[in-house]
């Protein structure tokens, strides 16, 4: 889907270190609290995507699709689905 192996390749060896740019950066930072640690959620966690050029509808749509993948992940887990070969092991 990235249609860029080397972006992909960075990526799979660790965000953080893959220079993504300073907006991605904000919003996967955010994505990564919000999943590991989602009481420790703050107001200037919003704050510092605004500040990275996210909009509201953008905050929502990342929060939204974070808390979606959650739910299906705990959904499937919970259940004992068991997920394609070809998916490394979460």
């Amino acid at each position: 889907m990235l249609k860029d192996d080397a972006l992909l390749d960075r990526i799979l060896a660790g965000w953080k270190s893959a220079e993504l740019g300073a907006k991605r950066d904000a919003m996967l930072r955010y994505v990564e609290k919000l999943t590991l640690r989602p009481a420790s959620v703050e107001k200037g966690d919003v704050t510092a995507l605004r500040d990275a050029g996210f909009e509201d509808e953008d905050v929502l749509a990342i929060c939204e699709v974070a808390g979606y993948y959650a739910y299906a992940n705990r959904m499937v887990d919970g259940l004992g689905v068991l997920v394609e070969d070809w998916l490394p092991p979460g």
